[in-house]
């Protein structure tokens, strides 16, 4: 049995350690050439030092190791993954790395949580099908779980402060759910996900607008990783709800990420290929300022979030009117902003059409 208030307490120095530990890494980063320089990619106009994610992972893992109730089987496996993470994004930020060698970094670390944790997708329950086993599969499956994850959050790392804050929503709300919903098997990792809120919290005054340090791709793999594999953790016998759940908790970053694989499919584009039309840099578009476009999408992951917490309530037929509502209501949000295109609305027309014939269909009865 956990002592919970020792937990907070535990949480509350992993964030002390964090606010102290960031100001070492910024030197550092200066000293090794870790800086970002204005580019027409970037929203910063003034070198700006990064992998400020070093600061977050040496204060989880301080806590982790020396500090939490936790034991070192849970927490070894996770700490040897997520360095080979860390080791990738320091020389991606220091130099610029292809996006094969990030990938091929990040696949090792997702086998290392593969084979020496019990993390990993082996099946699927369906209803009417029933049980579905993934068997040889199980691997491949696990490592595109984690790789598009991963990878979502590195994308939506566009602005200050932004992924670490969307992080925070995320892995305070699966902590919640893996606490309050998932039975007493579930509570130490539970722990880790609030020492990990912790860590980003003590990082976060440092990263938001305006901000003195970046995560770098060094917090953004890291983070993405570690959500990643943290949401797998409650998808090791995966149902049709414990599916949706971490997929709409990281509604922003997939969003974000699926509609910028359709619009470079679209422009006949690599999928790697950079550009300015993530939904932070659309909002800014329409007339934000980057600290409001920052809060109204911390507000989107609110939203999120809620409607994740919502279906560890519903039934199966409220899960499947949720869902739709959600589908529908992201579409509809990626139309308004021009996520896309701003001049592509299949949705909107239809919408306006069927609008449009019931008030002809009106007229002839009057």
């Amino acid at each position: 049995m956990y002592d919970m208030f020792f937990v907070l307490i535990m949480c509350v120095f992993t964030m002390v350690i964090s606010l102290i530990v960031t100001p070492l890494v910024k030197k550092l980063a200066v000293t090794v050439g870790a800086v970002d320089n204005p580019n027409k990619r970037r929203v910063n106009i003034k070198p700006m030092p990064t992998i400020g994610g070093l600061a977050i992972f040496i204060s989880f893992f301080i806590s982790a190791f020396f500090l939490q109730p936790l034991s070192t089987q849970t927490v070894l496996p996770v700490f040897i993954a997520s360095s080979f993470i860390i080791v990738t994004g320091l020389i991606d930020d220091i130099k610029e790395i292809s996006p094969l060698a990030k990938i091929l970094g990040i696949v090792i670390a997702a086998t290392i949580i593969y084979y020496f944790t019990d993390i990993k997708l082996e099946m699927i329950t369906i209803p009417i099908f029933g049980e579905i086993h993934f068997g040889v599969l199980s691997l491949p499956m696990t490592l595109i779980w984690i790789l598009g994850i991963t990878n979502a959050i590195n994308l939506v790392d566009g602005l200050d402060g932004l992924a670490s804050g969307i992080s925070i929503i995320a892995l305070s709300t699966m902590g919640i759910i893996g606490f309050f919903f998932l039975g007493f098997e579930n509570v130490e990792i539970s722990i880790m996900l609030f020492t990990l809120v912790a860590a980003i919290v003590g990082f976060w005054p440092y990263n938001f607008f305006p901000a003195s340090i970046f995560l770098g791709d060094t917090g953004a793999l890291f983070l993405g990783f570690m959500i990643a594999v943290f949401s797998l953790n409650g998808l090791k016998n995966v149902t049709f709800i414990s599916l949706v759940i971490p997929i709409v908790i990281l509604g922003i970053p997939i969003t974000d990420t699926l509609y910028a694989i359709i619009r470079r499919k679209l422009k006949k584009l690599p999928i790697s290929a950079a550009d300015k039309h993530h939904i932070h840099h659309r909002l800014m578009g329409l007339g934000l300022s980057h600290r409001q476009t920052v809060l109204a999408i911390y507000s989107l992951g609110i939203i999120f979030s809620i409607i994740a917490l919502l279906y560890k309530m519903s039934t199966f037929w409220g899960t499947i009117i949720l869902s739709i509502g959600v589908i529908v209501g992201v579409e509809i949000f990626v139309e308004v902003i021009g996520l896309i295109d701003p001049g592509r609305t299949p949705f909107l027309n239809f919408v306006k059409k069927l609008f449009k014939k019931a008030k002809s269909d009106e007229k002839p009865n009057k």
